[in-house]
């Protein structure tokens, strides 16, 4: 509360010295000086894998609710309609940005380039614009030409107690010069250590530049633009946990990924991220109503995330679940349930006062895991305790063309090609033997299934029982071969108070396996190349915008596309073999909308309603199923989702300087039938299908999209007045769901848990709805704040900001988490005491806390 205290009294003593340095001189209104929303939440912005849920920033200045929504309502990472980013395409320079085997757009890319991510148009999902036909969640073209860049240097520091603690921003844009050419240069860096962060166990640290150079050729016909950018980022993970251990600890941010190593802070989940990217782009006015641009894109992307493992051992994480209290005695139950014996709950006592006494207990022993390795080490035996990295690596180049062309005032037409190909590297490295002297190349998992001797035991069989190093590859390694080919146009036309646009697109993607390691499971498919699987997509979309009179506005928009299934939702596991998912198909989408518009000199007022329909999704997940005590592959066909919803702006304008703003959404985004689902052990390399060879039913029919708010509403007021902003808004969220766990709705699942006592089916041999459930997140209100200063001085301006979030401090909120994925009984049928459909993961949006930002504008 001190530091908090004291950040607040900081801030106003500057804004306070900010002030008194106005005297007689002329200042500006500039309320846009928030800063864009990479600075307001870089953390929750798709950093994090462990966190998937991603912010879509969609905009139009038309639309009071796209305009604020994903700003307003980031600190729990809302999603624009509930969709899934890949839904939602990013271009640079009219270059698709994509991960091409994800799909999404990672905001690592451009984070900390908050001046170059300024210059940006946005389109709604049946805006037209001139860079492609918009995605079903939106696009946005950032445009990084260095001559297109305000001129000027500018200076930004920053102090927060987010996922970082301070930042540092240089920016300079030369203009364009006598000669013809223009430069420009930007370089941040942002920290935290772990006792600075706002969760304890993190820290961050990353240096982000961007490099551009442009040359206009032939009087201005021609320009030729170079620009380099990256964001090379260190920094450590927080994870998710149940209620129970929240409450032990007395904390809703408590972190199991750290602990202590002689005395100092260690976490065991730190990501390396860092995607050099470069660009080269040709821009060509052919005439004054004809425009070519070709952007050539290279980009080379390396991830890693590492993971505290174990062999042979004790599951080391200090939430394991069988630590808890209650796996000793039934909390959940009444006093006939067998699990509350006088035992068990002396057995509780004695772990709740072992959680509770120090905060050491509640976090990884590193020392005690150097202890173990160290005495198997002396016996000959492999590490007990290792940390693993994950390594995703990516080179990717892609070449596009766009030529917009203006047939006359009423009409515009544009075309655009673009082909790319990636390269997608996926390994598994050895990062840290925590003390021990040997590890091999084996699969542990599966000695318990086969004799040592087996050759299914072996992750590699061209390299069989290999010793593994530090920096060595073990476990597995592929890469993912993926291209793709796109032709789109769409026409745009005004027709007295009509305006109307058209397009349409047609792709080509292949995609397929290349195996680095010949595993036992799969002797004869998995080393060297797969087959190709290819696909044809496309699509059309047209909307229309009719001009009522005296400010009133309709339009309607429809659209119908096929899309290629995702490179990484395509093969059913890729970690062991070659194989594709059974009965993979293009995904078709359905989406429409209907808006209304309001505008007069006080009122400016937008309602939405959309509706949206996918058929044919294929979904993977890969987890460990504690039930067979193995890795579980998992993929999901044939599944239909909808989505649909209302949407409503309003804008008040009290007077010239103070409005009131009120937006929010009532939206449904779910699955409306049973998909196929297929499933491998990764001890056994066999599929659940193999003797029938046909699909089992999951029974996911209306589970939700999780980690996003389905409600979610805002009343903000805002004042601005020569040179002063103020805006404060309460922001309201509700209908969180969590993550689905697919292997508790196995049809053999339910089966086996209504054997085992639970009422799953009623006495017709109906299922349940309850047994189905998806489990949610706690709601609620949030109030957050901004206020600032612009001020205009004899060289160049000066503005400060301070951003404050959760003035209540509600730390209730979930923004996500995720259903275990493991039964309330054991393998042989027997009811365990600890219940996992109770103790669900979450995460919980942060309490109060503030960002500072000073910048000098020159």
């Amino acid at each position: 509360m001190q530091k908090k205290l004291k950040l607040l009294m900081a801030a106003l003593c500057i804004v306070q010295w900010a002030t008194a340095q106005t005297d007689n001189t002329k200042t500006e209104m500039q309320g846009t000086e928030s800063e864009s929303a990479f600075t307001f939440t870089e953390a929750q912005l798709g950093e994090d894998d462990d966190m998937s849920q991603n912010v879509t920033i969609i905009n139009s200045n038309n639309n009071l609710y796209a305009n604020e929504v994903g700003y307003l309502f980031s600190p729990v990472r809302f999603r624009y309609r509930a969709f899934n980013q890949k839904y939602n395409d990013v271009y640079i320079n009219n270059s698709l940005m994509n991960d091409m085997e994800t799909g999404q757009f990672r905001y690592t890319l451009v984070g900390g380039l908050n001046q170059q991510t300024k210059n940006v148009e946005f389109a709604l999902p049946f805006e037209s614009n001139n860079f492609s036909m918009p995605g079903m969640a939106g696009s946005n073209n950032y445009n990084f030409r260095p001559a297109q860049m305000p001129a000027g240097s500018r200076i930004t520091l920053s102090g927060a107690n987010r996922n970082y603690t301070v930042r540092g921003m240089y920016t300079y844009n030369s203009g364009i010069n006598s000669k013809g050419w223009a430069f420009s240069a930007n370089l941040t860096y942002r920290w935290a250590d772990m006792n600075t962060s706002y969760v304890e166990g993190t820290f961050y640290n990353s240096l982000s530049y961007f490099l551009g150079v442009q040359k206009m050729f032939g009087d201005g016909k021609h320009s030729l633009s170079l620009v380099t950018w990256g964001n090379p980022t260190e920094r450590a993970s927080q994870g998710a946990s149940t209620d129970e251990m929240y409450w032990l600890a007395n904390d809703n941010f408590y972190n199991p990924y750290w602990g202590y190593q002689n005395g100092q802070k260690r976490n065991s989940r730190v990501i390396n991220d860092f995607a050099p990217t470069a660009m080269l782009t040709w821009d060509w006015n052919i005439d004054d109503n004809t425009k070519l641009t070709t952007t050539l894109t290279g980009k080379y992307s390396m991830y890693k995330s590492t993971k505290l493992n174990y062999n042979n051992s004790d599951n080391p994480s200090p939430d394991y679940w069988k630590l808890m209290p209650s796996s000793f005695y039934d909390v959940w139950g009444d006093e006939s349930s067998s699990n509350r014996t006088q035992a068990g709950l002396t057995d509780w006592n004695i772990a709740y006062r072992y959680f509770t006494a120090s905060k050491r207990n509640r976090q990884i022993d590193f020392d005690k895991l150097y202890y173990a390795n160290k005495q198997a080490s002396a016996q000959g035996a492999d590490a007990m305790y290792y940390i693993q990295a994950k390594n995703n690596d990516a080179l990717m180049f892609s070449l596009g063309s766009t030529l917009n062309k203006q047939l006359n005032k009423n009409t515009k037409w544009n075309v655009g090609v673009v082909a790319a190909t990636n390269n997608g590297m996926h390994y598994q490295t050895m990062e840290d033997m925590l003390g021990a002297t040997t590890f091999h190349n084996v699969n542990t998992y599966a000695v318990g299934t086969y004799p040592i001797t087996d050759n299914r035991v072996q992750y590699d069989l061209n390299n069989p029982n290999a010793e593994v190093k530090v920096g060595d590859k073990f476990g597995y390694n592929y890469n993912i071969l993926v291209n793709k080919a796109n032709l789109w146009t769409s026409i745009s036309q005004n027709i007295g108070m009509m305006h109307y646009t058209v397009a349409g697109k047609l792709g080509y993607t292949s995609m397929q396996r290349d195996g680095k390691m010949r595993h036992g499971m799969a002797p004869e498919n998995s080393y060297g190349k797969s087959g190709t699987a290819n696909f044809l997509d496309g699509g059309a979309k047209a909307s229309a915008t009719l001009s009522l009179g005296r400010g009133n506005t309709i339009s309607l928009g429809a659209g119908y596309e096929h899309k290629a299934p995702l490179a990484s939702a395509a093969f059913v596991a890729p970690e062991i073999n070659n194989d594709f998912v059974t009965d993979l198909k293009t995904e078709q989408v359905i989406s429409s909308e209907i808006s209304y518009q309001l505008e007069t000199s006080w009122l400016h007022a937008n309602i939405n309603g959309y509706y949206s329909r996918m058929m044919d999704v294929t979904e993977w997940q890969n987890f460990y199923f504690d039930d067979i005590n193995s890795f579980s592959y998992v993929s999901m066909t044939g599944i239909d989702k909808e989505y649909y919803g209302i949407e409503a702006g309003l804008k008040f304008k009290v007077n010239s300087t103070f409005d009131v703003n009120v937006i929010g959404t009532i939206s449904e985004a779910k699955n409306i039938n049973n998909a196929n689902v297929w499933y491998m052990s990764s001890t056994t390399g066999t599929f659940n299908d193999a003797n029938n060879h046909q699909p089992e039913i999951v029974y996911n029919k209306n589970m939700r999209e999780n980690g996003t708010p389905l409600t979610a509403a805002s009343v903000g007021l805002s004042y601005h007045n020569a040179g002063w902003f103020l805006d404060l808004n309460a922001n309201y969220y509700d209908r969180i769901y969590l993550s689905y766990s697919p292997s508790y709705r196995y049809s053999t699942t339910l089966t086996t848990r209504q054997s085992v006592g639970e009422q799953v089916y009623d006495n017709e041999g109906n299922l349940n709805e309850s047994a189905l459930e998806q489990a949610k997140g706690n709601g609620g209100v949030m109030v957050d704040a901004s206020i600032g200063r612009s001020i205009r001085m004899k060289r160049g301006s000066l503005s400060i900001n301070l951003t404050l979030t959760n003035l209540l401090n509600n730390t209730k909120i979930c923004t996500g988490g995720y259903e275990q994925g493991r039964s309330n009984y054991t393998s042989s049928g027997n009811e365990r005491t600890y219940k996992f459909d109770k103790n669900t993961k979450k995460y919980y949006a942060y309490g109060f806390n503030g960002m500072l930002n000073i910048a000098y504008k020159f």
